[in-house]
C-alpha cells in the first residue's frame, strides 16, 4: 500500500501538520521546484491566483499548477488561476503534454485575473503545447453567474476553431489516452 506522501505548495504544510499529517511525509515545493517520486518527475508551476480566505491569511501560501512527467506520459494541470504568460514558460520548460487539465469555469469580469474564461483555457492549453485537453473547474458548484453548461459549451466551440482535442468525460468516468484512440465527446451535461 502506498503511504501518504503529499506534495504541496510553499506554506501549505503548516495546515497539513495542524490536521495531523506528519511533517516528514510532506514535500513542500516552490514554483519551478521538481522532485522525483516512483519514477515520476513532479514539478510545481506558477498560477495566477491568491491564497487564503480571510483578512489575516491572504497570500500566506503559494498557489500553483502541477506537471507530472513519466516515462510514457506527460501530464499538466493548471490548478485554479487566471491567464498570463506563465503558460508559455511552462510549455517551453516542460511541454509537450499528452493531456492538460485546464481551469475554465467560475469566471467573471470582476475576478478575471484569477479565473480563466473557456477561450483563455483553450489558449493556455495551446501555450503549454498539449495534445488532449480536459476543461476543469466547471459543473461542480456555483461561484460565478454564468450558466452551468456555459463553460464547456464555449470551450468546445473554441477548441473546434483551434483544432484542439477537448475531451469531456462524464463526472466519474475514466478516459484512457493512447495514440490509437480518439475520445468521443458526448453531451452528457444536456439533461
Amino acid at each position: 500500500m502506498l503511504s501518504l506522501l503529499p506534495f504541496v505548495p510553499l506554506g501549505v504544510s503548516n495546515h497539513l501538520i495542524r490536521w495531523g499529517v506528519p511533517k516528514e511525509k510532506i514535500t513542500e515545493l516552490n514554483w519551478w521546484d521538481e522532485t522525483q517520486f516512483q519514477g515520476l518527475t513532479v514539478a510545481l508551476t506558477p498560477s495566477k491566483h491568491f491564497s487564503g480566505r480571510g483578512p489575516f491569511n491572504r497570500d500566506t501560501t503559494l498557489w500553483g499548477g502541477w506537471v507530472i512527467l513519466g516515462k510514457n506520459t506527460r501530464f499538466y494541470t493548471s490548478g485554479d488561476g487566471g491567464y498570463d504568460d506563465h503558460f508559455k514558460e511552462i510549455g517551453k520548460k516542460y511541454g509537450p503534454f499528452d493531456i492538460t487539465l485546464i481551469e475554465g469555469g467560475q469566471y467573471d469580469r470582476r475576478w478575471s485575473w484569477v479565473h480563466m474564461t473557456p477561450e483563455e483555457a483553450v489558449q493556455a492549453h495551446l501555450d503549454v503545447n498539449g495534445e488532449n485537453m480536459m476543461l476543469i473547474h466547471w459543473g461542480a458548484f456555483t461561484l460565478a453567474y454564468h450558466g452551468w453548461t456555459e463553460p464547456i459549451e464555449r470551450a468546445l466551440k473554441e477548441a473546434k476553431e483551434n483544432e484542439v482535442n477537448l475531451i469531456a468525460p462524464e463526472i466519474g468516468e475514466t478516459a484512457q489516452l493512447d495514440s490509437d484512440q480518439h475520445i468521443p465527446i458526448s453531451s452528457w451535461w444536456d439533461f
